[in-house]
């Protein structure tokens, strides 16, 4: 069979370009199988001919359906349609054969983006950030023509750390572009920094609750994990004095500022009574400050008090600026910046340059402060709403944060949260029941909420409609 060069939809006069028209019209015919496998596509010169485009562009709209797998070249004898592979495993693997799928099946969730309403993910809506000043450099960037090709600087691009610097002054820290190392995110800063300093077996304490990503990376480093109770205030000093002395724990990773899922903050005198504690028994601390922008001031870092001596901080600019063009740095101490560059090497060469050219230009053309600015003024009826509405449904907030976009609630008395949850997502509506961010699983009758996910009309409703069956 031969495919017919009659009425294929290519008109110069369309917005979209003539491969893009060609590649999509052909696309769809082999996919939809009225083209069958073996059939010859019209040669080069017979659609140049007929449609007004040249033979390259038809050439090249050719070659893209080969590079896609849906028609073969054959030399001397022109271009054909594919075989259908078939897919017997389906196009993804299942979760259930993975032995971490209990540690990411909260996040396997929230990256779905399968149902309707999500008070329960960890990030702001991506119109949120769509809206904000990604786009417009990235385009800026595009026309500066960033370095594309080759492999940046080991630590990662030297003006941004130089500009981080900067930004980092602000929050109290003062430190030399020799002291950050750039990453992809804030959970590869952790992977480098838990490959450096610990080995199999040792004990790392962590908030109790906290981040459940952070708890499958620590287990998947092999190392014992021991929860520290959180506080409005910090970590429990009583709690980190007993864990220190029974565990001898090599790290102690917290959250000072919005922690994550209770939006409280470090204290002053809970920070200096860590640091002492964390001295005396020859502890590192790993500070993650991801939440740092939605505070309008800083507060108390244990980096800053410290120096760097003792703590190794850790940030990223994922929740301000975009989950997909990631980038994350470590501030640390010369020598473990040293170690930690060679980590990066050796498990996964550089960060892409272009991102974080892109990112630079945001912090110096002053649209990341600006943008900044507007996300915590947009938070702030959304959180005050929030919390009015949990506790008129009964809820009971563990602490009612300023500034940020969580929230901590205890289920109303009498309601049966795993029931409740599974009612939920079946009604579209995904929540964050509070097991997934005990670093042991145990059973929790909290929840996180993200004010910044309960604008949407109807939501409301149907937790409430949900919430007793």
């Amino acid at each position: 069979m031969t495919v017919c060069a009659d009425n294929w939809p290519i008109a110069a006069a369309q917005p979209v370009p003539l491969t893009t028209q060609i590649v999509d019209f052909c696309s769809d015919n082999i996919r939809r199988q009225l083209w069958p496998a073996g059939a010859r596509l019209p040669s080069i010169r017979a659609l140049a001919e007929r449609y007004p485009v040249s033979r390259f562009t038809v050439a090249e709209a050719y070659e893209r359906l080969v590079a896609r797998g849906l028609i073969q070249a054959r030399h001397g004898a022109g271009y054909f349609v594919a075989g259908q592979r078939s897919t017997p495993h389906g196009r993804e693997a299942h979760p259930a054969d993975s032995a971490l799928a209990q540690e990411v099946e909260l996040m396997r969730l929230n990256l779905s983006g399968q149902l309707r309403w999500q008070p329960g993910v960890g990030s702001l809506p991506s119109a949120w950030l769509a809206d904000g000043p990604l786009a417009a450099e990235w385009r800026a960037l595009s026309q500066a023509a960033p370095r594309l090709v080759g492999y940046g600087c080991p630590q990662g691009y030297l003006p941004l750390r130089e500009a981080l610097v900067q930004k980092l002054e602000g929050q109290g820290l003062t430190l030399s572009p020799a002291q950050l190392v750039t990453t992809s995110s804030a959970t590869h800063a952790l992977d480098l920094i838990l490959r450096l300093v610990t080995t199999p077996g040792d004990t790392v304490l962590v908030d109790d609750p906290g981040f459940y990503n952070f708890h499958a990376a620590l287990r998947l480093a092999r190392v014992n994990v021991v929860g520290i109770p959180r506080t409005a205030h910090g970590p429990d000093t009583e709690r980190l004095a007993e864990a220190l002395r029974q565990h001898r724990p090599r790290l102690f990773l917290t959250v000072s500022a919005l922690h994550n899922p209770t939006g409280s903050t470090l204290t002053l005198p809970v920070a200096h009574r860590v640091l002492k504690l964390l001295e005396q028994w020859n502890c590192l601390a790993v500070e993650d400050d991801i939440y740092a922008d939605f505070e309008a001031r800083p507060g108390v870092r244990l980096a800053a008090l410290d120096g760097l001596s003792r703590v190794i901080y850790l940030a990223s600019f994922t929740k301000t600026l975009s989950a997909n063009l990631r980038c994350g740095y470590i501030a640390a101490d010369p020598g473990r910046i040293a170690g930690l560059t060679d980590i990066k090497l050796i498990s996964g060469m550089t960060t892409p340059e272009a991102v974080e050219t892109l990112v630079y230009r945001l912090l110096t053309g002053g649209r990341y402060r600006r943008h900044v600015d507007g996300l915590r003024k947009r938070l702030e009826p959304l959180r005050t709403d929030a919390i009015a509405r949990l506790k008129a449904l009964g809820f009971t907030l563990w602490h009612e944060p300023a500034e940020g976009f969580l929230l901590w609630a205890e289920a109303p008395p009498g309601v049966d949260l795993d029931a409740w949850v599974e009612r939920a997502r079946a009604a579209s509506l995904l929540l964050a029941p509070g097991r997934y961010f005990s670093p042991a699983g145990a059973p929790s009758r909290h929840l996180r909420f993200n004010v910044a996910q309960c604008g949407e009309a109807g939501l409301w409703q149907v937790l409430a409609d949900t919430l007793h069956g």
